[in-house]
């Protein structure tokens, strides 16, 4: 954004009696520039790239031990908060599965709340956890999806519901837990309830009316292209996953979307041969349309439930001298990817954690993974013991890329013992083909990581008992934020890893901790609220002492 424009901004600002630096979400330009406007979090992670950097630096390693609590919300809600908090013109806006909340982030008071009301039974088909992950703005509303299947707009003055639309029936396995991606007046959501034997879709409804625009299905039926990577001897196609359930990311410049698709259905990976297209993929996209312009898959006929939801950051790295556009993944089959986002070419793929079963690497000039005798055997139904487990080499906790090309990602250490099975569909149950149970290992099971993204090198990293479930953010101030599920929400050092400083909140962390700026004064603010896919399936009885309990926690450094 040019200095003139941002001036403008203020000036608009301060004759509206609204803090300095804020602005209002009215334009495809105002959310495109999210990044450099610190008053405002517009978007998702704050920027359409989602790389959770920020240029804010007030807090510094060398002050980072003065952060104290400015102020706390309670969401009054028991269950996981996963919610990326949103800013506009001094108001915070956060989602849980049960509501939706404005808060005047100056003095944590709410101003409005409105609920989300679905049926009783609703929970019966969220796979991994009745979260939330948070809302989108643009043209004074506030857009979010629900658990129930539906999108909906809300006045972002008011909380007055604008419109809703229905995009499925729930009952046949299908929910929203995405935040959802608004580009040029399009709000783009994509659908989860991949354990239950959906066919997934991304989809596009009109910002103003509510209309849906159109649905793009990840798993193509016969004669559609990528059908061909599906058996053409039975329906497998038609119960085959691929859900949607993590944001995408946008390039202004490229005008494409790019969405991130999920595990097929079921596990049993010997029931569905050929590579399954366009699950356990990326697809860029049109906007407008939702036509597919091109496609990468991570893992071909997935016998793991590795998926291809995890974010997709957009940066710029360095090849041969050269910048190039790039996506950076961190799959949850153990390989950090880096993507050409022009043509969809592979640039480097590298192991970042420790131990990967399945694949000896990725063939840079074919772009698959060489697979070893252990995906054999898995796919062949005898019992195997693999890594990373189903949970990822990083599950769906985002991480954040600095311009320099250092990821900051909470990794996880956890095997799974794993053997196929033939799997029943019924509409509404879960639909895994498998039978399993985790592998732990003896020392820590997960690591707070800094990782170089083209070589995935490991420059630091700090481990904990129990795995890291919540997002990362990172700042030119030099300092790291994440949270912990036993309630820590710490700060580290970006170049060494050294723990500044660290707060306990009450609850387990699995939200996206975000920064913002009002008044000249840096803020730093996470949801706290313990819950989701490792609580509710990993056994850990270590969580047993941890409250739950949701709340919005803010903090700035103490003044001297």
């Amino acid at each position: 954004m040019q200095p003139i424009r941002l001036a403008a901004r203020a000036a608009l600002a301060v004759a509206l009696g609204l803090s300095a630096g804020a602005a209002t979400a009215q334009s495809a330009a105002d959310l495109a520039a999210d990044a450099t406007t610190p008053g405002d979090i517009l978007t998702y992670s704050g920027s359409q790239a989602q790389t959770r950097h920020s240029a804010l630096d007030q807090i510094t390693t060398a002050n980072a031990k003065r952060l104290v609590p400015v102020w706390n919300y309670s969401l009054a809600d028991t269950r996981g908060q996963e919610s990326s908090p949103l800013l506009m013109d001094g108001v915070m806006y956060v989602t849980t599965h049960a509501s939706t909340v404005a808060i005047d982030a100056a003095t944590g008071k709410q101003v409005w709340k409105t609920s989300v009301d679905y049926p009783a039974e609703t929970p019966r088909v969220a796979c991994c956890g009745i979260v939330n992950r948070g809302g989108a703005l643009f043209d004074g509303k506030l857009y979010r999806t629900t658990l129930d299947a539906h999108v909906i707009a809300l006045d972002a003055k008011t909380g007055a519901e604008v419109w809703r639309t229905k995009s499925t029936e729930f009952r046949d396995g299908y929910s929203f837990t995405v935040a959802p991606l608004i580009v040029d007046g399009v709000v783009i959501v994509g659908i989860s309830g991949g354990e239950y034997g959906i066919r997934g879709y991304i989809e596009g409804y009109d910002a103003q009316s509510g209309e849906r625009l159109w649905r793009t299905y990840t798993v193509p039926a016969p004669g559609e292209p990528g059908s061909e990577t599906w058996p053409s001897d039975s329906d497998a196609w038609k119960n085959g996953g691929g859900p949607a359930w993590l944001t995408g990311t946008y390039d202004p410049d490229l005008n494409t979307v790019y969405w991130g698709v999920g595990n097929a259905a079921s596990w049993n990976a010997g029931l569905r041969p050929g590579d399954n297209l366009y699950t356990g993929s990326m697809v860029a996209m049109d906007p407008k349309t939702g036509a597919i312009k091109w496609h990468y898959q991570f893992t071909p006929n997935d016998p793991f439930d590795y998926d291809g939801t995890n974010e997709l950051v957009l940066t710029d790295v360095t090849v041969d001298g050269a910048a190039r556009k790039a996506i950076v993944q961190a799959n949850r089959n153990g390989f950090l990817y880096v993507i050409d986002r022009e043509s969809g070419k592979l640039i480097a793929a590298n192991k970042f954690v420790d131990r990967v079963d399945w694949a000896e690497g990725i063939d840079l000039s074919t772009g698959k993974p060489n697979e070893n005798q252990l995906a054999d055997d898995a796919r062949n139904g005898k019992q195997v013991t693999y890594w990373p487990s189903a949970f990822g080499g990083k599950n769906w906790s985002p991480m954040a890329v600095t311009p320099g090309g250092t990821a900051f990602i909470n990794t996880l250490n956890i095997g799974m013992n794993y053997k196929a099975v033939e799997p029943m569909y019924r509409k509404g149950v879960f639909y895994f083909g498998a039978e399993f149970s985790w592998a732990w290992p003896e020392g820590d099971r997960g690591y707070l990581r800094a990782v170089d993204v083209m070589t995935g090198e490991v420059k630091w990293q700090d481990g904990t008992p129990i795995p890291r479930m919540g997002g990362v953010l990172s700042t030119d101030g030099g300092v790291v934020f994440t949270g912990r599920m036993t309630g820590e929400f710490d700060a580290y050092a970006a170049e060494t890893g050294e723990h500044l400083w660290s707060f306990q909140t009450g609850s387990g962390i699995v939200g996206q901790p975000v920064t913002w700026e009002m008044d000249g004064k840096q803020y730093v603010t996470v949801a706290s609220g313990v819950g989701a896919v490792y609580a509710l399936f990993s056994g850990d009885e270590r969580l047993a002492d941890v409250p739950a309990g949701g709340s919005v926690w803010t903090f700035a450094l103490m003044d001297e």
